[in-house]
């Protein structure tokens, strides 16, 4: 008996190597930010695919580990004191990660405290805004004669842009020459905005000169590109 077996999720999702870090994702704004951490930081794992189709999210056995029903989590075999540790959000997963590597989170305190305010903007910010406006004009929301709900993300997801583009001027990276979890956080949700979405023309996404610089240097990192299709689509 491995020291993940005690976990109900792995009843659905057997872990094939029990020694490494479990990821159950999808390839969502959200669910990268945990793949690419994983890519950036080269600690091995196993990933497990949370199928929505399915509706996998909302079995007791996923529900075990992330009591919201929303991917990503992680069980981490080898967690604080050398027990296994089950964990959900994103961006806590982000921070333990970085605890755990001693990467991409400053050392120095005062550092430190200014990556985790930026990583709490994209939390609280800018992932629920850009989520609502992809709701409002890609998805359902599209089909609302009232524009009112969508009009008001528009505007919300362009100031936040705004506040971004301006923080950036003059900065590689949010935390200056620091490549950090802030960025890994941020970068995939704007990504989205503008691709998956299609929200660029509505945001005036062009616009936005620094926020497009940084993006592009996001998206040529090797570990980025691989983490984006962490999990792959399945085989047709």
């Amino acid at each position: 008996m491995n020291a993940l077996s005690k976990f109900p999720i792995t009843k659905k999702w057997p872990a094939q190597h029990p020694d490494r870090l479990q990821l159950y994702s999808l390839p969502t704004p959200n669910g990268v930010k945990v793949s690419i951490m994983l890519e950036e930081c080269k600690l091995p794992y196993e990933v497990h695919r949370v199928d929505f189709g399915q509706n996998d999210q909302m079995t007791p056995e996923f529900l075990s580990l992330s009591p919201n029903n929303k991917i990503p989590a992680i069980l981490d075999p080898h967690g604080p004191g050398g027990k296994p540790m089950g964990l959900f959000e994103s961006g806590a997963i982000l921070v333990y990660l970085a605890n755990k590597t001693g990467k991409f989170l400053p050392k120095d305190e005062a550092r430190r405290w200014e990556t985790l305010q930026w990583l709490m903007f994209q939390m609280g910010g800018v992932g629920p805004m850009f989520g609502q406006l992809g709701f409002f004009h890609k998805f359902a929301g599209k089909d609302y004669e009232d524009k009112r709900p969508r009009d008001r993300y528009v505007a919300e997801s362009k100031r936040l842009l705004g506040v971004l583009d301006r923080h950036l001027e003059g900065r590689a990276w949010i935390m200056g020459r620091d490549y950090t979890i802030a960025d890994i956080a941020t970068w995939g949700w704007v990504r989205n905005l503008n691709g998956f979405y299609g929200a660029g023309e509505l945001v005036d996404f062009a616009s936005f000169r620094n926020v497009n610089r940084v993006l592009e240097a996001f998206v040529a990192r090797p570990a980025v590109q691989r983490g984006l299709n962490i999990p792959a689509a399945p085989k047709a």
